[in-house]
């Protein structure tokens, strides 16, 4: 039916589009790299329709890349790898392992803060859930809990990296929607905060039914002790995402001038402690550089195939095929919530965003939501879809680190899950929790 009302409610779509999406799907079938298999169908969609010249396809790769937005996604990249690299991620951890060890489930809670912690730094949730796993999940099947639900939990933890500000996946949906970087990463303080507590929760209220950890006994007094020793050992780690939140929301800093002095700040801090040298460099960059070039080749073929699809009339088909079937503000929501979930089981946030955001943003102009919120609304609804299978990408990290089973952890992550579409929802349908903190002009 809404396929039917797409096609009456635009131009015919013919061969053309339908030819481009079997290729998309039949390499992603075959593993094929997705920048490879969205640049295959974007030149084939080309071709076919004739929406642009295929002469200007090597110029609109260059161009959607050629942001200098785009320069703070290597830089924030880069930090996070230096900041594992230097010991100061495990600066984070013992400072929230001080903060929750009074607490039942301490650990487990520390756990989801340092991922917080590290997510306010790196913005990315797969180097999260790599540095964290790797500090925490032995303690954590040590402190009792089962192997498969802790690594669920470090794999929910990190999905805060593309939650909480700085995140490379707000640059990136700011950059193909014409927002500033910087009022996004401040509408999304709140709901990043959201997210965490709701997975804090959930970890607590899981250890209560099941009692994986116990509490350390301990005063006020012997608390406020052990957290100001583990302060005062690391108080310099934080001067990093100091800097990142105080750059960017005091308007002071870019995004990029912000992950270029992180960076700056966290390999003098690495210099002085002696745990960072020169001979370092080399894989350091190599590694940040790769992860780099995996998001960078996806933005630049999105684009032309976004471009086609729009020449083509999908995007207004949608929406009036849609609005055909409902005038519901309610359900409309609850339509593309279900997409983006739906599409971040399958899809990785990058091309899910590019390709996305433009189909739905229409549709969410006409039933009156504020530009701010649908971003946020879309970058926290494909971020469940890094703990759901079939792709979840930190399910496959924390894997290959544990040697766990993929479904077994998948299977632990579900209460996860639950309690972040609960979020999720609300951002949809209060707008106040997204744009509660800009400024009045924009909201």
């Amino acid at each position: 039916m809404l396929w039917q009302n797409l096609q009456q409610q635009t131009i015919t779509l013919g061969w053309d589009f339908y030819i481009p999406v079997i290729i998309f799907v039949v390499f992603i079938a075959l593993a094929i790299p997705i920048w490879a298999a969205i640049g295959s169908a974007a030149i084939a969609m080309l071709l076919l329709s004739g929406a642009l010249p295929l002469s200007l396809v090597g110029e609109s790769l260059f161009n959607g890349i050629d942001a200098f937005a785009l320069t703070a996604v290597p830089l924030f990249i880069l930090t996070g790898d230096v900041l594992v690299r230097t010991g100061l991620s495990r600066k984070f951890l013992d400072v929230a392992e001080a903060l929750t060890c009074w607490a039942k489930g301490g650990f487990g809670s520390a756990t989801v803060l340092v991922c917080g912690m590290f997510s306010a730094i790196s913005g990315s949730d797969a180097a999260g859930a790599a540095a964290v796993g790797r500090m925490t999940i032995d303690r954590l099947v040590e402190s009792g809990y089962p192997k498969p639900y802790a690594c669920a939990l470090v794999a929910a933890g990190a999905c805060t990296g593309i939650l909480i500000p700085p995140s490379i996946a707000y640059i990136i949906i700011g950059l193909v929607l014409g927002i500033s970087a910087a009022t996004l990463f401040l509408a999304a303080v709140i709901p990043g905060v959201a997210i965490l507590l709701s997975i804090l929760v959930t970890n607590i209220v899981m250890n209560r039914i099941y009692a994986y950890e116990g509490s350390n006994l301990m005063t006020p007094r012997e608390w406020a002790t052990n957290l100001g020793k583990a302060i005062a050992s690391g108080w310099y780690a934080f001067l990093v995402p100091g800097i990142i939140f105080y750059g960017i929301f005091s308007g002071r800093m870019t995004p990029t001038e912000a992950g270029a002095t992180a960076v700056i700040v966290t390999i003098i801090i690495g210099f002085v402690l002696g745990t960072l040298k020169l001979s370092d460099f080399p894989a350091m960059l190599i590694s940040s550089a790769k992860v780099n070039g995996v998001i960078l080749p996806i933005i630049a073929f999105s684009l032309p195939l976004a471009q086609a699809l729009a020449i083509m009339g999908v995007p207004q088909g949608f929406v009036a095929s849609i609005t055909s079937l409902t005038d519901s503000e309610a359900i409309i929501i609850l339509l593309m919530i279900v997409v983006l979930i739906a599409a971040g089981c399958v899809m990785e946030t990058t091309p899910n965003i590019v390709i996305l955001a433009p189909i739905l943003k229409p549709l969410a102009d006409s039933i009156g939501m504020h530009e701010i919120q649908f971003s946020i609304m879309m970058i926290t609804a494909l971020g469940v879809g890094f703990i759901t299978p079939p792709l979840g990408l930190n399910l496959f990290v924390v894997s290959g680190i544990t040697g766990e089973s993929i479904l077994k952890i998948a299977s632990r992550a579900v209460p996860f899950v639950f309690f972040m579409l609960i979020v999720v929802l609300l951002i949809a349908y209060i707008p106040a929790i997204s744009l509660t903190m800009l400024p009045d002009n924009l909201k």
